[in-house]
């Protein structure tokens, strides 16, 4: 297989998955947010920006695509491209389950504050620990694409 083809497969494994992932995230979060609006309409701003957390998971797997956009050639190496297909396998993988995780901990907390429980900042800072690990697969991206040699300009 060529290369550039096994990289394409990783890429679209970093941005779709990290993409689905979001999308998973924010639907369990609104879900949520409905909810608690229907009890009091008052929290509806707290419970948006709870709700836009697992967004961040998507934006990462397009940075990650911007780190790696220059090896993408197909003078690539089969290194480059196997490093490419198992970053972005790992990246995606990462996303969609910190996503996930982090719309549950965001639809919790959500419904809590529907239920008039002041726990808005607590939410906050619980929805920040699967959100490192998605960052950690950004981190990653950086790393191998320092590792696999110079990008072609």
């Amino acid at each position: 297989m060529d290369p550039i083809l096994l990289a394409y497969i990783g890429v679209a494994f970093m941005v779709g998955l990290s993409g689905v992932a979001s999308c998973l995230g924010i639907s369990i979060a609104a879900s949520a947010t409905i909810g608690a609006v229907k009890k009091d309409s008052g929290v509806f701003g707290s419970c948006m920006l709870l709700t836009a957390l697992p967004s961040t998971q998507g934006l990462y797997g397009f940075a990650g695509y911007y780190l790696l956009k220059n090896f993408l050639t197909i003078s690539m190496t089969a290194l480059q491209g196997a490093a490419i297909l198992g970053t972005g396998a790992a990246v995606g993988i990462v996303c969609l389950f910190s996503a996930i995780k982090q719309g549950q901990i965001c639809a919790n907390g959500i419904t809590a504050i529907g239920n008039g429980h002041k726990v808005f900042g607590n939410t906050l800072i619980l929805a920040a620990f699967p959100e490192l690990y998605a960052i950690l697969g950004v981190a990653l991206v950086f790393l191998v694409s320092g590792m696999i040699g110079q990008p072609v300009a």
